[in-house]
């Protein structure tokens, strides 16, 4: 099978590294030239524009910022698309973007998968990312090896649409435990505590999730790296507000979150790493989150494994 992969950022860089590792036919496009000669260097071939790569492959993945990306994208390939040709949208958009694309890809004949992720880069590396898939059962059944060759666990959610309203939640409740974690640490410091004690407290915990089990590592460590920028973090948010907002539930928190990440993007800038939002309260307070023993980048210890699909125990 001829894949073409469109994103080669932080996390289109490591689904699309996976498919390379696992010996599939792949051509990669980026509009930055030296990540594409990267891959080149390893075994892909190098995309000419979007709509080539759609001409020439059996499946074109996508993996792009925001949701204006996806659509210019999509724009110069649609020419290009007809029957037998797939489309895997693995960003976070908004799901009535994808809905209005996949329909314009369906209406020329082919099958279009809102598939993104979650789990972080460096699940992503690995392999051993979870992915969620909204689309028919039997293109979801069509599609699942590919799916299960980029991430360990997958999620068929329903109709196209469903995974980016899933993928776009599960990123509000990172949001909001990467700021609680960010107050604990720095009320933690200002009671006295030895922050590489409490970070183990809240492990063996109650409190602990795997946002702390990742992020607080970065944040201790001081290098705030877990390639994941202020800017996206704003959209993200943004596009779950927006879906409560449509369904008509008046949140509290989300606003507060929204609020919290504007200020942090109007001191420290929109490409500002998204766990220094807790600078705000390292410069209110004068104190420095950091301790020694801690790691700058998350690496994925648990080795790759091949997918599978994870079913709701309800059916």
């Amino acid at each position: 099978m001829k894949i073409g992969f469109i994103g080669l950022g932080n996390v289109g860089g490591k689904l699309s590294g996976s498919l390379l590792r696992n010996g599939h036919d792949l051509t990669v496009y980026d509009l930055n030239g030296d990540l594409v000669q990267g891959f080149v260097a390893r075994g892909a071939k190098p995309g000419e524009s979007p709509a080539q790569l759609m001409r020439d492959s059996e499946v074109v993945i996508t993996c792009l910022p925001s949701p204006a990306a996806s659509d210019a994208v999509m724009m110069q390939m649609l020419p290009e698309v007809g029957p037998g040709k797939i489309w895997l949208e693995m960003s976070t958009t908004d799901a009535g973007e994808i809905r209005r694309l996949a329909e314009m890809v369906e209406a020329r004949g082919g099958t279009a998968v809102d598939c993104p992720v979650s789990g972080g880069c460096h699940r992503a590396d690995t392999g051993n990312i979870a992915i969620f898939a909204g689309c028919p059962r039997e293109t979801f059944e069509q599609v699942l090896p590919l799916l299960t060759t980029m991430g360990r666990r997958v999620l068929h959610t329903g109709e196209t649409g469903s995974a980016s309203v899933l993928k776009v939640i599960t990123n509000y409740l990172a949001t909001a435990n990467l700021l609680s974690c960010c107050e604990a640490l720095v009320t933690a410091k200002a009671a006295g505590m030895d922050l590489a004690t409490a970070y183990e407290a809240i492990k063996i915990s109650s409190g602990t999730s795997f946002v702390h089990e990742t992020e607080s590592q970065v944040i201790l460590n001081g290098s705030r790296d877990i390639s994941f920028t202020m800017d996206l973090v704003k959209k993200d948010i943004g596009l779950f507000q927006k879906i409560a907002d449509e369904a008509g539930v008046p949140l509290e928190l989300s606003p507060l979150l929204i609020s919290i990440f504007d200020d942090g993007i109007a001191r420290y800038g929109e490409r500002e790493l998204s766990p220094n939002i807790i600078r705000r309260l390292e410069d209110a307070t004068g104190l420095d989150i950091r301790a020694p023993g801690f790691p700058a980048q998350m690496t994925d210890d648990e080795p790759e494994e091949p997918g599978y699909e994870v079913r709701p125990a309800a059916h």
